[in-house]
């Protein structure tokens, strides 16, 4: 399986940097590849200063070894080693009408020191994160992600989209990161799935991203825009840094596991501001977007 997994994660993200290079026309994606001491690697590529996109990443990574001590514990498992690997999106448009998007679909297993897998699952989501709120935007991406769900069980949207507005969510702030999408974690083999199901699953959410996300930002790129709406767009970025330095999984695994650190922070933003106790005008756009936030809802 991780190594099925691992090759279609290769052509996805040819096909996505393809794409955002294409909706750019001017900038490229630089690519880098590392390795990892302990053992396997990845290919990071950027793109930054573009003609829509400001910064953005689309990297694949696959990592094994032993299990660090740290992530033992978490995980309630002694002297074992892991394989993981993953493919991690996020793009930061220019203009702040555009918003920001996450995406990520991961395959791990675990192994006792005769090599026996004892555990083995697949994770993974996307996200939307606006800085001024578009309702058919929501609307858009929301039922892009029940198509593909309503494919395979009538009940993944509803249990995945909440998942998602519980995961995605600034506690220390008391408000959401953005609208929501999908979110999803240890996809397992059980009685009702196996392993290729979810599999199965996975290649089709992961296919549907480019519908869910590329109209929204084609119609938004080009929106005109003050300085104001940029410096807004710059605070709530802070809100996004804020999320991925504290409370995100991905971020916390990175680091435990001895990750390689530019790749695992490619999705800061580039220019972030923090003013204190800043508070929108009433009746605003800023402060509706901030409503909406503060508890989430159904979007279709």
């Amino acid at each position: 399986m991780k190594n099925k997994f691992y090759k279609y994660l290769q052509l996805l993200q040819d096909n996505f940097t393809n794409e955002f290079e294409k909706i750019d026309a001017k900038a490229k994606f630089n690519e880098d590849i590392w390795i990892r001491p302990e053992g396997g690697g990845g290919k990071t590529r950027i793109i930054e200063n573009g003609g829509v996109i400001e910064k953005g990443g689309v990297n694949i990574s696959s990592v094994h070894g032993p299990l660090p001590e740290s992530m033992q514990e978490y995980f309630k498992v002694e002297n074992v080693d892991f394989y993981a690997c993953g493919l991690s999106l996020v793009i930061h448009p220019n203009n702040p009408m555009a918003p920001t998007v996450h995406a990520n679909w991961r395959y791990f297993e675990m192994y006792d020191k005769n090599g026996k897998i004892i555990d083995q699952w697949f994770g993974g989501g996307l996200d939307l994160t606006p800085y001024y709120f578009f309702k058919e935007d929501a609307e858009h991406f929301h039922k892009t992600c029940k198509d593909v769900c309503d494919q395979f069980n009538t009940e993944y949207y509803n249990k995945f989209k909440q998942e998602c507005d519980s995961y995605f969510f600034n506690k220390h702030r008391n408000e959401a990161r953005g609208v929501g999408g999908l979110f999803f974690d240890y996809l397992k083999e059980d009685k009702n799935n196996t392993l290729e199901d979810h599999y199965k699953f996975i290649i089709s959410v992961s296919k549907s991203f480019l519908t869910a996300y590329v109209p929204i930002l084609k119609k938004r790129m080009n929106l005109i825009y003050t300085d104001e709406q940029k410096n807004w767009q710059e605070m709530r970025r802070g809100r996004y840094v804020e999320f991925n330095l504290v409370h995100d999984k991905g971020t916390i695994f990175g680091l435990r596991t001895n990750g390689r650190i530019e790749s695992i922070l490619m999705s800061l933003p580039p220019k972030v501001q923090w003013k204190y106790n800043f508070k929108p005008k009433k009746g605003s756009a800023e402060e509706k977007l901030l409503k909406i936030l503060k508890s989430p809802r159904n979007w279709i």
